[in-house]
């Protein structure tokens, strides 16, 4: 097992303590919420949520990329956080900006859930089965460019709202099939939903996606020492990595980016690509792998390989992105 590098010793704190985790109030949300508190429960704290609706949740006929992006779903936490009204922020970790604000830390990374995006369809069992012209549900412009790749005949039209919402609009009929992320629906007990799993080969991942993220002020070690347990060293170096591609991309919810690491025993593989939402341009893919032991290691690794996907992009593009 690799260590996680830290120069706090956490065996100084141990005291029984009470925790607030904010939280926003969709049901995935929740049970992300509710699956922290009881794994600090387990270790004898206290603990209490706080439901949040956040600007993302609210803003629902709009692409995020055009209103703010990811941010929109981690800043009333953090200000929840910052107040002092709680001590900790549950979050999907591919919402999570690449660069959070300061004052702010992420604290903890948990062990990784399914990262790979499902075909959800009440009548097609895969995306190759539909007919031409047939419309897929997704708002992420990620996911729009690699289903454009594999089937660029097909039309996509925006899918906006938390998981329920979304799975309601499929069946009333406004789509054939949309595009989700595995983790949320094995998390709810929805997998019964899932026709079809995408390959990362076929559609790869974003950067930390089925990850949960622990976001704490910035010196709480208090808060610090009763997530040390909870933090999965292998996810956070491949998430590392990953986070370390979007962060030299630019990456947010106006890059259609990918980026996916998976290690071999030391060795961490990374695959990274970029695409054109609306298909004009081809498909960009690099990958690289090296031992990694620390972050260290693990950033500079994700760092090539943006350098290499940023050759890739500009040279396809004809201009730097």
């Amino acid at each position: 097992m690799l260590a996680f590098e830290t120069t706090f010793d956490y065996r100084q704190v141990t005291s029984v303590q009470h925790f607030t985790i904010a939280t926003r109030e969709s049901r995935l949300a929740l049970w992300q919420a509710e699956h922290v508190k009881a794994l600090l429960e387990q270790q004898g704290h206290q603990v209490t949520l706080l439901g949040m609706t956040t600007q993302g949740d609210q803003i629902l006929d709009r692409a995020l990329s055009k209103v703010g992006g990811k941010g929109l779903f981690v800043k009333e936490l953090e200000l929840a956080l910052e107040e002092g009204r709680a001590d900790l922020a549950v979050h999907s970790l591919k919402d999570v900006p690449m660069e959070l604000p300061p004052g702010f830390t992420l604290a903890c990374v948990l062990e990784r859930e399914d990262p790979r995006d499902a075909w959800v369809s009440s009548k097609y069992a895969s995306l190759t089965e539909l007919p031409q012209g047939a419309v897929v549900g997704t708002s992420s412009l990620r996911r729009m460019a690699l289903v454009r790749a594999l089937r660029p005949d097909l039309k996509i039209e925006a899918l906006r709202g938390n998981l329920d919402t979304r799975l309601r609009k499929l069946d009333e009929g406004l789509y054939d099939g949309i595009v989700l992320a595995a983790a949320g629906l094995k998390r709810l007990g929805l997998e019964f939903r899932i026709r079809d799993i995408f390959a990362p080969k076929q559609m790869l991942p974003a950067a930390g996606q089925g990850a949960l993220g622990i976001e704490i002020r910035t010196g709480r070690e208090d808060v610090m020492a009763a997530l040390a347990p909870l933090m999965h060293q292998l996810t956070w170096l491949a998430v590392s990595a990953e986070r370390a591609v979007s962060r030299v991309m630019g990456g947010s919810c106006s890059m259609p980016l990918a980026a996916h690491a998976v290690f071999s025993g030391d060795t961490l593989k990374i695959n990274a690509a970029w695409g054109d939402p609306e298909g004009q341009m081809p498909l960009v893919q690099t990958q690289a792998l090296a031992s990694v032991s620390d972050t260290a290691s693990a950033v500079q690794l994700g760092e090539q390989v943006a350098s290499a996907l940023q050759a890739g992009v500009d040279k396809a593009t004809g201009k730097a992105i």
